[in-house]
Protein backbone atom coordinates (compact mmCIF):
# COMPACT_ATOMS: atom_id res chain seq x y z
CA UNK A 1 0.00 0.00 0.00
CA UNK A 2 2.70 2.44 0.87
CA UNK A 3 4.67 1.65 -2.58
CA UNK A 4 1.35 2.13 -4.50
CA UNK A 5 0.81 5.64 -2.60
CA UNK A 6 3.79 7.10 -2.84
CA UNK A 7 3.53 5.93 -6.76
CA UNK A 8 0.35 7.81 -6.78
CA UNK A 9 1.77 11.01 -5.23
CA UNK A 10 4.86 10.91 -7.75
CA UNK A 11 2.20 11.10 -10.73
CA UNK A 12 0.40 13.55 -9.33
CA UNK A 13 3.49 15.61 -8.72
CA UNK A 14 4.41 14.55 -12.48
CA UNK A 15 0.81 16.02 -13.39
CA UNK A 16 1.14 18.76 -11.48
CA UNK A 17 4.21 20.35 -12.69
CA UNK A 18 3.43 19.20 -16.71
CA UNK A 19 0.16 20.83 -16.08
CA UNK A 20 1.77 24.01 -14.84
CA UNK A 21 4.88 24.02 -17.42
CA UNK A 22 1.76 24.34 -20.56
CA UNK A 23 2.25 27.13 -22.62
CA UNK A 24 -0.56 30.02 -21.38
CA UNK A 25 -2.45 31.04 -25.04
CA UNK A 26 -4.50 33.98 -24.77
CA UNK A 27 -7.26 34.74 -27.08
CA UNK A 28 -8.12 37.99 -28.50
CA UNK A 29 -11.42 39.67 -29.22
CA UNK A 30 -12.92 42.41 -31.09
CA UNK A 31 -13.70 45.55 -28.77
CA UNK A 32 -16.19 48.26 -30.45
CA UNK A 33 -15.06 51.80 -29.89
CA UNK A 34 -16.85 53.40 -27.33
CA UNK A 35 -17.42 57.49 -27.20
CA UNK A 36 -15.15 57.95 -23.32
CA UNK A 37 -13.36 61.04 -22.01
CA UNK A 38 -11.89 62.19 -25.39
CA UNK A 39 -15.17 62.52 -26.77
CA UNK A 40 -16.93 63.52 -23.83
CA UNK A 41 -15.04 65.38 -22.34
CA UNK A 42 -12.13 66.82 -23.97
CA UNK A 43 -13.72 67.81 -27.11
CA UNK A 44 -16.53 69.48 -25.46
CA UNK A 45 -14.25 71.49 -23.08
CA UNK A 46 -12.37 72.87 -26.22
CA UNK A 47 -15.13 73.37 -29.36
CA UNK A 48 -15.85 76.56 -27.75
CA UNK A 49 -12.38 77.81 -28.46
CA UNK A 50 -11.06 76.57 -31.92
CA UNK A 51 -13.12 74.60 -34.56
CA UNK A 52 -11.96 70.52 -33.68
CA UNK A 53 -11.63 67.75 -35.78
CA UNK A 54 -14.53 65.25 -34.77
CA UNK A 55 -12.72 61.42 -34.56
CA UNK A 56 -14.37 59.49 -37.23
CA UNK A 57 -16.09 56.43 -36.41
CA UNK A 58 -13.87 54.07 -34.87
CA UNK A 59 -14.02 50.49 -36.18
CA UNK A 60 -13.56 47.40 -33.90
CA UNK A 61 -10.26 46.80 -32.27
CA UNK A 62 -8.90 43.37 -31.58
CA UNK A 63 -7.94 43.66 -27.78
CA UNK A 64 -6.57 40.80 -25.60
CA UNK A 65 -9.33 39.14 -24.23
CA UNK A 66 -8.67 39.33 -20.26
CA UNK A 67 -11.68 37.87 -19.10
CA UNK A 68 -10.44 35.30 -16.07
CA UNK A 69 -6.82 37.15 -16.15
CA UNK A 70 -5.44 37.95 -12.76
CA UNK A 71 -4.51 41.21 -13.46
CA UNK A 72 -4.90 44.40 -11.19
CA UNK A 73 -7.77 45.94 -10.30
CA UNK A 74 -6.84 49.25 -8.41
CA UNK A 75 -4.38 51.86 -7.72
CA UNK A 76 -4.15 51.15 -4.19
CA UNK A 77 -2.88 47.58 -4.34
CA UNK A 78 0.47 49.12 -5.71
CA UNK A 79 3.50 50.55 -3.31
CA UNK A 80 3.49 53.81 -4.39
CA UNK A 81 5.40 56.85 -4.01
CA UNK A 82 4.24 61.05 -3.61
CA UNK A 83 2.81 62.72 -6.66
CA UNK A 84 0.17 64.92 -8.08
CA UNK A 85 -2.90 63.98 -9.19
CA UNK A 86 -3.46 62.89 -12.86
CA UNK A 87 -4.06 66.25 -15.04
CA UNK A 88 -5.52 65.90 -18.76
CA UNK A 89 -2.97 67.01 -22.03
CA UNK A 90 -6.47 67.60 -23.02
CA UNK A 91 -5.93 67.33 -27.28
CA UNK A 92 -2.55 68.32 -26.80
CA UNK A 93 0.35 66.46 -28.20
CA UNK A 94 2.46 67.58 -24.94
CA UNK A 95 2.84 64.07 -23.48
CA UNK A 96 6.49 64.43 -22.97
CA UNK A 97 5.96 67.45 -20.95
CA UNK A 98 3.09 66.34 -18.72
CA UNK A 99 4.75 63.01 -17.75
CA UNK A 100 8.07 64.74 -17.13
CA UNK A 101 6.85 67.73 -15.40
CA UNK A 102 4.73 64.92 -12.88
CA UNK A 103 8.39 63.08 -12.92
CA UNK A 104 9.82 66.31 -11.31
CA UNK A 105 7.34 67.22 -9.33
CA UNK A 106 8.01 64.15 -7.32
CA UNK A 107 11.54 64.12 -7.24
CA UNK A 108 11.17 67.59 -5.85
CA UNK A 109 8.93 66.00 -2.85
CA UNK A 110 11.44 63.17 -2.75
CA UNK A 111 14.69 65.72 -2.42
CA UNK A 112 13.12 68.45 -0.43
CA UNK A 113 9.44 67.08 0.58
CA UNK A 114 7.86 70.42 -1.00
CA UNK A 115 4.52 70.04 -2.77
CA UNK A 116 4.84 71.90 -5.84
CA UNK A 117 3.11 71.95 -9.07
CA UNK A 118 5.04 73.21 -12.34
CA UNK A 119 3.65 74.47 -15.26
CA UNK A 120 4.03 71.94 -18.18
CA UNK A 121 3.12 74.72 -21.01
CA UNK A 122 6.15 77.33 -19.84
CA UNK A 123 8.33 74.38 -20.71
CA UNK A 124 6.60 73.72 -24.30
CA UNK A 125 6.06 77.08 -25.09
CA UNK A 126 10.11 77.51 -24.94
CA UNK A 127 10.18 74.16 -26.76
CA UNK A 128 8.55 75.79 -29.94
CA UNK A 129 10.64 78.47 -29.73
CA UNK A 130 14.04 76.45 -29.52
CA UNK A 131 12.35 73.98 -32.08
CA UNK A 132 11.82 77.22 -34.75
CA UNK A 133 15.63 77.75 -34.09
CA UNK A 134 16.69 74.79 -35.24
CA UNK A 135 13.93 74.74 -37.95
CA UNK A 136 15.91 78.06 -39.16
CA UNK A 137 19.46 76.50 -38.63
CA UNK A 138 18.63 73.47 -40.37
CA UNK A 139 16.80 75.74 -43.72
CA UNK A 140 13.66 73.34 -42.94
CA UNK A 141 15.64 70.48 -42.08
CA UNK A 142 14.59 69.86 -38.85
CA UNK A 143 11.09 68.14 -37.65
CA UNK A 144 8.32 69.87 -36.07
CA UNK A 145 5.92 69.13 -34.40
CA UNK A 146 3.94 68.67 -30.96
CA UNK A 147 6.14 66.24 -29.87
CA UNK A 148 9.27 65.65 -27.81
CA UNK A 149 11.03 63.57 -25.17
CA UNK A 150 11.75 63.55 -22.05
CA UNK A 151 15.53 64.86 -22.04
CA UNK A 152 13.37 67.91 -23.56
CA UNK A 153 12.24 69.00 -20.23
CA UNK A 154 15.76 68.98 -18.60
CA UNK A 155 16.92 70.66 -21.53
CA UNK A 156 14.64 73.74 -21.69
CA UNK A 157 14.71 73.82 -17.51
CA UNK A 158 18.45 74.35 -18.03
CA UNK A 159 17.69 77.26 -20.18
CA UNK A 160 14.64 79.07 -19.55
CA UNK A 161 14.01 77.58 -16.08
CA UNK A 162 10.82 76.57 -14.68
CA UNK A 163 7.26 78.36 -13.03
CA UNK A 164 4.27 77.14 -10.88
CA UNK A 165 1.78 76.42 -13.22
CA UNK A 166 -0.78 79.34 -11.47
CA UNK A 167 1.47 81.49 -13.21
CA UNK A 168 1.46 80.04 -16.99
CA UNK A 169 -1.46 77.23 -16.86
CA UNK A 170 -1.44 78.09 -21.48
CA UNK A 171 -5.22 78.44 -20.94
CA UNK A 172 -7.43 80.49 -22.00
CA UNK A 173 -9.99 82.67 -20.20
CA UNK A 174 -13.01 79.54 -19.52
CA UNK A 175 -10.83 77.36 -21.21
CA UNK A 176 -10.63 73.76 -19.39
CA UNK A 177 -8.48 71.73 -21.62
CA UNK A 178 -5.86 72.21 -23.91
CA UNK A 179 -5.84 72.16 -27.47
CA UNK A 180 -2.91 72.73 -29.62
CA UNK A 181 -3.94 72.04 -33.33
CA UNK A 182 -5.01 75.14 -35.11
CA UNK A 183 -1.99 76.53 -32.87
CA UNK A 184 0.73 74.00 -34.70
CA UNK A 185 -1.29 74.13 -38.17
CA UNK A 186 -0.61 77.90 -38.14
CA UNK A 187 3.18 77.49 -37.04
CA UNK A 188 3.30 74.72 -39.50
CA UNK A 189 1.89 76.80 -42.48
CA UNK A 190 3.79 80.17 -41.79
CA UNK A 191 7.45 77.93 -41.13
CA UNK A 192 6.64 76.84 -44.66
CA UNK A 193 5.84 79.82 -46.03
CA UNK A 194 9.51 80.74 -45.10
CA UNK A 195 10.89 77.70 -46.47
CA UNK A 196 9.33 77.72 -49.72
CA UNK A 197 10.44 81.63 -49.97
CA UNK A 198 14.16 80.86 -48.80
CA UNK A 199 13.17 84.09 -46.28
CA UNK A 200 15.29 82.87 -42.94
CA UNK A 201 15.36 86.04 -40.69
CA UNK A 202 15.48 84.41 -37.52
CA UNK A 203 14.59 87.29 -35.30
CA UNK A 204 11.66 87.88 -37.95
CA UNK A 205 10.86 83.72 -37.78
CA UNK A 206 10.81 83.45 -34.09
CA UNK A 207 8.99 86.82 -33.29
CA UNK A 208 6.05 85.54 -35.52
CA UNK A 209 5.96 81.70 -33.61
CA UNK A 210 5.66 83.66 -30.68
CA UNK A 211 2.58 85.72 -31.67
CA UNK A 212 0.88 82.94 -32.96
CA UNK A 213 1.62 80.95 -29.82
CA UNK A 214 0.47 84.10 -27.65
CA UNK A 215 -2.58 84.12 -29.02
CA UNK A 216 -3.38 80.19 -28.39
CA UNK A 217 -1.32 79.41 -25.33
CA UNK A 218 -0.57 83.44 -23.63
CA UNK A 219 2.32 85.09 -22.77
CA UNK A 220 4.42 83.15 -20.42
CA UNK A 221 5.88 85.20 -17.87
CA UNK A 222 9.73 86.42 -16.98
CA UNK A 223 9.10 86.68 -13.43
CA UNK A 224 6.90 85.00 -10.63
CA UNK A 225 5.94 85.61 -7.41
CA UNK A 226 6.48 82.56 -4.81
CA UNK A 227 6.22 83.02 -1.56
CA UNK A 228 5.77 86.48 -1.44
CA UNK A 229 8.93 86.88 -3.62
CA UNK A 230 9.35 87.63 -6.95
CA UNK A 231 11.85 85.88 -8.78
CA UNK A 232 12.85 84.80 -12.16
CA UNK A 233 11.80 81.12 -14.04
CA UNK A 234 15.81 80.69 -13.36
CA UNK A 235 15.88 81.79 -9.45
CA UNK A 236 12.27 79.07 -9.20
CA UNK A 237 14.11 76.63 -10.41
CA UNK A 238 17.56 76.83 -8.72
CA UNK A 239 16.18 78.17 -5.45
CA UNK A 240 12.74 76.63 -4.97
CA UNK A 241 12.94 73.49 -6.50
CA UNK A 242 16.38 72.77 -5.87
CA UNK A 243 16.46 70.65 -8.96
CA UNK A 244 19.96 70.35 -10.60
CA UNK A 245 18.94 69.01 -14.57
CA UNK A 246 22.38 67.34 -14.91
CA UNK A 247 21.62 64.96 -12.03
CA UNK A 248 19.06 63.48 -14.45
CA UNK A 249 19.75 60.37 -17.36
CA UNK A 250 18.10 58.97 -20.07
CA UNK A 251 18.04 55.09 -20.56
CA UNK A 252 17.75 53.32 -23.36
CA UNK A 253 18.36 49.36 -25.03
CA UNK A 254 18.94 49.22 -28.41
CA UNK A 255 20.98 46.40 -30.49
CA UNK A 256 21.20 48.67 -33.01
CA UNK A 257 23.70 50.98 -30.98
CA UNK A 258 26.66 50.01 -29.03
CA UNK A 259 25.78 48.38 -25.65
CA UNK A 260 27.50 50.73 -22.85
CA UNK A 261 27.92 53.74 -24.97
CA UNK A 262 25.87 56.91 -25.11
CA UNK A 263 24.02 56.70 -28.19
CA UNK A 264 21.55 59.12 -30.23
CA UNK A 265 17.71 57.81 -29.71
CA UNK A 266 16.83 57.56 -33.73
CA UNK A 267 13.07 58.96 -33.50
CA UNK A 268 11.35 61.75 -35.11
CA UNK A 269 10.26 63.23 -31.33
CA UNK A 270 14.58 63.01 -31.04
CA UNK A 271 14.36 66.18 -33.44
CA UNK A 272 17.30 68.03 -32.02
CA UNK A 273 19.21 64.44 -32.03
CA UNK A 274 20.13 63.99 -28.56
CA UNK A 275 23.27 61.73 -28.53
CA UNK A 276 23.40 61.14 -24.88
CA UNK A 277 20.97 58.25 -24.32
CA UNK A 278 22.69 55.60 -21.92
CA UNK A 279 22.40 52.04 -23.93
CA UNK A 280 22.67 48.99 -21.90
CA UNK A 281 21.52 45.12 -22.50
CA UNK A 282 17.97 44.55 -22.06
CA UNK A 283 18.69 42.80 -19.03
CA UNK A 284 20.17 45.84 -17.20
CA UNK A 285 17.35 48.10 -18.16
CA UNK A 286 15.10 45.65 -16.54
CA UNK A 287 17.24 45.73 -13.21
CA UNK A 288 17.46 49.15 -13.08
CA UNK A 289 13.66 49.50 -13.33
CA UNK A 290 13.11 47.08 -10.63
CA UNK A 291 15.95 48.70 -8.29
CA UNK A 292 14.70 52.07 -8.92
CA UNK A 293 11.01 51.57 -8.36
CA UNK A 294 11.85 49.73 -5.11
CA UNK A 295 14.59 52.57 -3.61
CA UNK A 296 11.83 55.05 -3.79
CA UNK A 297 13.01 56.54 -7.71
CA UNK A 298 9.77 56.98 -10.39
CA UNK A 299 10.67 57.49 -13.83
CA UNK A 300 9.78 59.46 -16.84
CA UNK A 301 9.01 56.29 -19.58
CA UNK A 302 8.16 56.41 -23.15
CA UNK A 303 7.01 53.93 -25.49
CA UNK A 304 4.58 52.05 -27.36
CA UNK A 305 0.99 52.24 -26.45
CA UNK A 306 -0.54 50.76 -29.76
CA UNK A 307 -0.77 47.38 -28.88
CA UNK A 308 -3.47 44.66 -28.92
CA UNK A 309 -2.31 43.94 -25.07
CA UNK A 310 -2.75 48.04 -24.26
CA UNK A 311 -6.40 47.25 -23.07
CA UNK A 312 -7.13 51.09 -22.05
CA UNK A 313 -10.85 49.86 -21.26
CA UNK A 314 -9.84 47.48 -18.32
CA UNK A 315 -6.45 49.85 -17.80
CA UNK A 316 -4.04 47.10 -18.39
CA UNK A 317 -0.91 46.22 -20.35
CA UNK A 318 0.42 43.13 -21.00
CA UNK A 319 2.18 40.74 -24.31
CA UNK A 320 -0.64 38.60 -24.93
CA UNK A 321 1.08 34.68 -26.28
CA UNK A 322 -0.25 35.09 -29.36
CA UNK A 323 2.35 37.95 -30.26
CA UNK A 324 4.94 36.47 -28.17
CA UNK A 325 5.50 34.35 -25.11
CA UNK A 326 6.82 35.68 -22.34
CA UNK A 327 9.72 33.44 -22.41
CA UNK A 328 11.07 34.37 -25.56
CA UNK A 329 10.72 38.76 -24.63
CA UNK A 330 14.65 39.03 -25.10
CA UNK A 331 17.12 42.30 -26.78
CA UNK A 332 15.80 40.38 -30.10
CA UNK A 333 12.05 40.53 -30.05
CA UNK A 334 12.74 44.17 -28.83
CA UNK A 335 14.56 45.17 -31.68
CA UNK A 336 13.09 43.39 -33.85
CA UNK A 337 9.75 45.01 -33.46
CA UNK A 338 11.39 48.91 -33.10
CA UNK A 339 13.59 48.07 -36.66
CA UNK A 340 10.02 46.87 -38.44
CA UNK A 341 8.34 50.11 -36.71
CA UNK A 342 5.94 48.17 -34.63
CA UNK A 343 6.89 49.88 -31.50
CA UNK A 344 6.53 53.27 -32.16
CA UNK A 345 7.19 56.06 -29.69
CA UNK A 346 3.87 56.86 -28.99
CA UNK A 347 3.82 58.23 -25.76
CA UNK A 348 5.64 59.48 -22.41
CA UNK A 349 4.04 58.69 -18.94
CA UNK A 350 5.29 58.73 -15.76
CA UNK A 351 5.85 55.15 -13.67
CA UNK A 352 5.14 55.61 -9.76
CA UNK A 353 4.79 52.31 -8.13
CA UNK A 354 4.95 48.66 -8.59
CA UNK A 355 3.78 45.30 -7.04
CA UNK A 356 5.17 41.76 -7.10
CA UNK A 357 1.84 39.36 -8.41
CA UNK A 358 2.91 36.03 -9.03
CA UNK A 359 6.74 36.19 -9.45
CA UNK A 360 6.32 39.47 -11.67
CA UNK A 361 5.94 43.09 -11.65
CA UNK A 362 3.37 45.42 -12.58
CA UNK A 363 3.80 49.08 -12.56
CA UNK A 364 1.43 51.60 -11.56
CA UNK A 365 1.32 54.48 -14.76
CA UNK A 366 0.01 57.69 -14.27
CA UNK A 367 -1.39 59.07 -17.54
CA UNK A 368 -1.71 62.63 -18.90
CA UNK A 369 -3.96 60.75 -21.91
CA UNK A 370 -7.85 60.63 -22.46
CA UNK A 371 -7.77 56.53 -22.23
CA UNK A 372 -6.53 56.18 -18.78
CA UNK A 373 -9.56 58.44 -17.90
CA UNK A 374 -12.26 56.61 -19.62
CA UNK A 375 -13.17 54.85 -15.70
CA UNK A 376 -15.70 56.66 -13.48
CA UNK A 377 -14.17 60.56 -12.29
CA UNK A 378 -14.73 59.49 -8.57
CA UNK A 379 -12.45 56.23 -9.48
CA UNK A 380 -9.00 56.01 -7.86
CA UNK A 381 -7.77 54.31 -11.37
CA UNK A 382 -8.87 57.86 -13.09
CA UNK A 383 -5.69 58.81 -14.83
CA UNK A 384 -3.66 55.45 -14.19
CA UNK A 385 -2.46 51.98 -16.27
CA UNK A 386 -1.07 49.06 -14.82
CA UNK A 387 1.69 48.08 -16.61
CA UNK A 388 3.08 44.45 -16.62
CA UNK A 389 6.76 44.08 -16.61
CA UNK A 390 6.66 42.14 -20.49
CA UNK A 391 5.06 45.16 -21.24
CA UNK A 392 8.02 47.49 -20.34
CA UNK A 393 10.57 45.18 -21.48
CA UNK A 394 9.12 45.33 -24.41
CA UNK A 395 7.67 48.32 -25.79
CA UNK A 396 8.95 50.98 -23.05
CA UNK A 397 11.90 52.14 -25.30
CA UNK A 398 13.08 54.28 -22.82
CA UNK A 399 13.03 55.97 -19.19
CA UNK A 400 14.74 59.27 -17.47
CA UNK A 401 16.11 58.64 -13.65
CA UNK A 402 18.11 60.80 -11.37
CA UNK A 403 22.16 59.23 -11.76
CA UNK A 404 22.06 57.65 -8.53
CA UNK A 405 20.67 54.45 -10.06
CA UNK A 406 23.32 54.46 -12.60
CA UNK A 407 26.43 54.89 -10.48
CA UNK A 408 27.20 50.88 -10.45
CA UNK A 409 26.72 50.97 -14.41
CA UNK A 410 28.49 54.20 -15.17
CA UNK A 411 32.06 52.82 -14.74
CA UNK A 412 31.64 50.81 -17.73
CA UNK A 413 30.34 53.67 -19.70
CA UNK A 414 33.39 55.57 -18.51
CA UNK A 415 35.94 52.61 -19.65
CA UNK A 416 34.74 52.97 -23.57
Amino acid sequence: MKKNYSILLMLLFVAAIAQAQQPVHNKGKFIEHKPGFYENSILKGVDEFQETKKPEKKKVAFKLDITGMDVPTSASQFTGYWKNEPVSQGNAGTCWSYSTTSYFETEVYRQTKQKVKISEIFTAYWEYVEKVKRFVKERGDSHFDEGSEANAVTRIMSMYGAVPEESYTGLLAGQKYHTHAKMVEEMKAYLASAKSNNAWNEDEIISTIKSIMHHYIGVPPSKVKVNGKDMTPQDYLKNVLKLNTEDYVDVTSLMEKPYWQKVEYTVPDNWWHADNYYNVPLEDYMAIVKASIRKGYTMAVGGDVSESGFVSQSQVALIPSYDIPSAFIDENARQFRFSNKTTTDDHGMHLIGYMDKNGKDWYLIKDSGAGSRNCAKDSENFGYYFFHEDYVKLKMMDFMVHKDMLKDYLPKFASK
